[in-house]
């Protein structure tokens, strides 16, 4: 625990300017993101004898180790700073709204010659037009069903567009009506992108331009005498004022606004937004997060303000936000809506009529919100905790591993060797720190000095780190602050700093001083590895080697589900019902699907041809034959040829062809089943007692 004098800024240093400022812990990591119309004075406030801080802000000023800020010139560019710092940190004090569910959106793709009427979930793309988010997706395919009739958009996918437009005939869709068919020209890409923009138009409320003017044609088909055409136009009126009905008129005067309602209690709030466009509620969503920061409604409110349209602009941002308080800054924040939208946005708590009536339905949904996730929650934060507890007791540890790697190694028949890192923090995965290795120093089934090298490399990374951070502190048991290289022969590259599921930093390399995550920053409490006692035993060796002696190491053997700890002859037998475990079992499961996966996406890369196909004359029967005979192509490789001549229908010549072929092709050539095309079974390496 950090003393919060021991970093506090000298007198005169901060300035008394608008700003940002950041707190970071002893790894550089930032902690804490905020914004300060006058930063001498808001900081001063977290220097201040801790008794009289809040208990979630003491936590944050004694888990941080330095603080800094950046000036900006007014309060609007620091709201946009907090908010682009907080997306780009992820700072642990600070307030993440997270959904309580995945919502679907109605999703037109303008940036496609043809767009495209879809359901959509999930990130938002660029040149998409979204409209929602709804409750159900199925409310949305009964309104695009509806509204198809009038507006007769393409709604098929890309495969089916080409399809039809190679064959010349259109989807079934285009033969009733509810499709415009441009996949076989019967309207032009402008046509048709005037029917997506009308489509748009209608979607954001824009409703009555449409309807008069098909009742006037309607109307004027009657008069005359074109009857089935009135008709048509009249079951088109129809069809748009049933797709109106799916959503309640709620503000009579065509009102667009979004309003925000918080329930909140000492450690969760519940932020609900309703999407009102053309009076009517056009999408509802809801967030919960933790209170990790002392933060009253206002604050909330600024947060969600931020979150919902940081990355919004144009008719996204409505022209009046009503929210259940103010920000502390409340012109600041309108100045940066209205920046976002392009034009005035009005943001006010409301006081009387049918928007206060409204407010009070949101904030209805809000407590039932807050309630349901308490509910759910609740055994949930119970289970993990004691899970941690279990396994702390279990291996002997003075605390519960609150951050616990798990590492494993996978390989096929000893080729294309590679290793997983997973990351669980409070019992949870953490899927933007999870890493992945290869190792190329030999080829082989040698799982301990595969997992020796994995974890020697980690934690070199880790004191190099420390070392150039200035906190190295020479270990009794070290040799010098860095040690020299691993214990393993061969060359030792650097890790693979591919991104796990897409969310890991790419770079090869740290970035000085500038708080974001780390390739192997982070030591944790607890290293777990994938085997029983060979592989903990090689883990273990591998830290004392580089004088690590603070980080309990612990291996899961798949066999009898056996805990492993070092120099130990017997295992931890933990109970079946166990809920430490359980957890453990989850880890080890995840760090194996890690593995596989990157092991397998390596082993596609390569071109799956078999060296037999070179041999001519040798027929896919007598391939097979061999195959099946010795088992591999590797084998095969390694067979003599009168060993080969024993196989059925393989004379001396055809025998000495394949021993020719196969001494000409790639020796790591992966072991393929020419017959069938399939990659024979795989070793994921996780050895056990």
């Amino acid at each position: 625990m950090a003393d919060p004098s021991s970093y506090r800024p000298k007198p005169g240093q901060i300035p008394d300017s608008p700003g940002v400022y950041k707190f970071r812990d002893e790894h550089r990591r930032v902690i804490y993101v905020g914004k300060a119309k006058n930063l001498r004075q808001r900081l001063a406030n977290y220097f201040q004898d801790l008794s009289g801080l809040h208990p979630r802000t003491r936590t944050m000023v004694t888990t941080a180790a330095s603080v800094e800020w950046t000036v900006v010139s007014t309060e609007v560019e620091a709201l946009q700073l907090e908010y682009s710092w907080i997306k780009e940190f992820d700072p642990r004090f600070n307030v993440k709204y997270r959904d309580d569910k995945s919502y679907p959106y109605l999703a037109v793709t303008l940036n496609e010659e043809f767009p495209r009427v879809q359901v959509m979930r999930g990130a938002k793309k660029k040149g998409v037009r979204y409209f929602g988010p709804y409750g159900h997706a199925w409310a949305i395919r009964e309104t695009v069903d509806l509204m198809l009739r009038v507006f007769p958009v393409r709604t098929c996918s890309a495969g089916v567009f080409k399809n039809a437009a190679r064959t010349g005939r259109p989807c079934l869709l285009g033969y009733i009506g509810k499709c415009s068919a441009p996949c076989v020209g019967r309207v032009t890409p402008e046509e048709h992108r005037e029917l997506a923009d009308d489509f748009c138009d209608f979607m954001a409320g824009r409703t009555g331009t449409y309807i008069r003017r098909l009742e006037k044609d309607m109307m004027a088909a009657a008069e005359d005498m074109e009857y089935e055409r009135a008709a048509r136009l009249r079951d088109d009126v129809g069809a748009l004022k049933r797709a109106m009905e799916k959503s309640a008129v709620v503000l009579a005067d065509a009102t667009d606004a979004d309003l925000i309602a918080v329930a909140e209690d000492e450690l969760e709030a519940a932020v609900q937004i309703f999407h009102v466009r053309g009076g009517r509620v056009r999408g509802q969503r809801g967030w919960v997060t933790d209170k990790v920061e002392n933060v009253d409604t206002s604050g909330l409110v600024e947060h969600a303000l931020q979150q919902l349209y940081g990355e919004e602009s144009g008719d996204a941002v409505p022209k009046e936000v009503l929210v259940p308080a103010l920000p502390e800054d409340p012109d600041a924040v309108s100045q940066w809506l209205a920046d976002r939208r392009g034009s005035q946005v009005s943001l006010r708590i409301p006081q009387r009529g049918d928007k206060k009536d409204l407010m009070v339905t949101v904030q209805r949904n809000a407590q039932q919100a807050l309630g349901l996730h308490k509910t759910k929650r609740a055994s949930d934060l119970t289970t993990r905790s004691r899970a941690l507890e279990e396994i702390a007791e279990a291996l002997g540890l003075d605390t519960a591993p609150l951050r616990i790697e798990c590492f494993d190694i996978s390989h096929l028949q000893g080729e294309d060797v590679v290793a997983s890192m997973v990351v669980f923090e409070d019992g949870l995965a953490r899927k933007g720190e999870y890493r992945r290795f290869q190792i190329k120093g030999f080829e082989g089934q040698d799982d301990v000095r595969s997992m020796h090298e994995v974890i020697s490399r980690r934690f070199r990374r880790y004191l190099q780190e420390k070392e150039r951070t200035g906190e190295w502190e020479e270990s009794p048991a070290a040799t010098g602050p860095v040690p020299a290289g691993p214990a393993v022969s061969g060359p030792v590259p650097a890790p693979d700093a591919g991104p796990a599921d897409g969310t890991a930093p790419a770079d090869g390399e740290s970035r000085e001083d500038d708080g974001r995550p780390k390739r192997f920053a982070y030591p944790p409490q607890l290293l777990v590895v994938d085997g029983g006692q060979p592989q903990v035993a090689a883990a273990k060796r591998a830290l004392d080697e580089l004088g690590i002696d603070d980080i309990a190491v612990c291996g899961l053997a798949k066999r009898l589900e056996e805990v492993w700890l070092p120099d130990d002859d017997d295992p931890v037998v933990l109970p079946r019902s166990s809920e430490g475990l359980y957890l453990l079992q989850r880890i080890r499961d995840e760090a194996h699907r890690f593995a596989i996966t990157y092991q397998r996406a390596k082993r596609a890369k390569r071109i799956r041809t078999s060296p037999l196909d070179a041999v001519a004359g040798l027929g896919e029967t007598r391939k097979q034959a061999l195959i099946k005979h010795f088992g591999s192509v590797k084998k095969l490789r390694q067979a003599t040829i009168d060993e080969i001549c024993e196989v059925p229908g393989i004379g001396r010549r055809t025998a000495e062809s394949v021993a020719v072929a196969l001494a000409a092709a790639a020796p790591a050539a992966p072991a393929v089943n020419t017959a069938t095309g399939e990659i024979m079974e795989e070793d994921d390496g996780g050895s056990t007692t």
